[in-house]
């Protein structure tokens, strides 16, 4: 291996040929992909710094910037303010399904924990009352959360629920929330769900440590209980360098 999570920046080593066709930020980053996909680079390596990138190759800094950027898009590299650049963990995959995030990040052995941000005890507004179909005025629950997974922020969860049905402040903080309903005897069987992507807020860039503007994913869900009462409302942003969604199809 030639890079490792506690080393050294890593350094390219990289012959610039400036009468190729090629340009020149791609000189700089496919021999710097072919080093992370071949394993060389181990996820979590520390990458140098487009500073002093540039100066060590004798290119322009918005070259160097861009053959990064190029690795980032690609979600081989991922880039956190006061941490530098470094080589993407492994993935979180993820079937969708009615499931929890927090069981599905534990179920494949990542450790999980949750910041509640935000907890609230609201009457709905005409708006927040059409997504849990209830009547205008009704006592609801909105809650903020961010979930980590292994030390790193992986989702910022934003959730209206019922008062009837909502857990405590305390419950959300150490658990999951479908594993909360259930615990208090609500049954979930149904769900529709909407997955898209955005740019990243300001905000949302901070909580999760990527830079402004970087896509994330995004999923709504409206989870329903067997007689059809909306049971939860659920407006979810991923970083989508370190999560995926996978779908199963048949034929029918």
């Amino acid at each position: 291996m030639t890079g490792t999570p506690d080393g050294e920046p890593f350094a390219l080593q990289v012959n610039i040929d400036r009468a190729s066709p090629i340009p020149l930020h791609q000189q700089i980053s496919a021999p710097l992909e072919a080093q992370i996909t071949s394993g060389n680079l181990l996820p979590g390596t520390l990458i140098e710094d487009e500073v002093s990138m540039a100066k060590r190759l004798n290119v322009s800094r918005p070259t160097a910037r861009r053959s990064l950027q190029d690795l980032v898009v690609k979600g081989l590299l991922t880039r956190k303010r006061g941490v530098g650049t470094r080589v993407t963990p492994p993935r979180v995959r993820r079937s969708a399904g009615l499931t929890s995030l927090h069981d599905d990040l534990q179920k494949a052995g990542y450790s999980a924990r949750t910041d509640v941000l935000n907890y609230q005890v609201l009457l709905a507004s005409d708006e927040e009352a059409q997504l849990l179909e209830c009547s205008p005025g009704t006592e609801i629950i909105r809650t903020e959360r961010l979930r980590w997974s292994n030390d790193e922020p992986l989702a910022i969860m934003t959730n209206l629920i019922p008062a009837v049905y909502a857990p405590s402040l305390t419950t959300l903080s150490t658990g999951g929330l479908y594993e909360a309903l259930k615990d208090a005897g609500i049954t979930l069987a149904t769900a529709q769900e909407k997955v898209s992507a955005r740019n990243a807020t300001p905000d949302e860039s901070r909580l999760l440590g990527v830079d402004d503007g970087q896509a994330l994913l995004t999923l709504q869900r409206t989870t329903y209980d067997p007689t059809g009462k909306v049971v939860e409302y659920g407006d979810h942003v991923y970083n989508a360098a370190v999560y995926s969604l996978t779908f199963t199809s048949s034929a029918g």
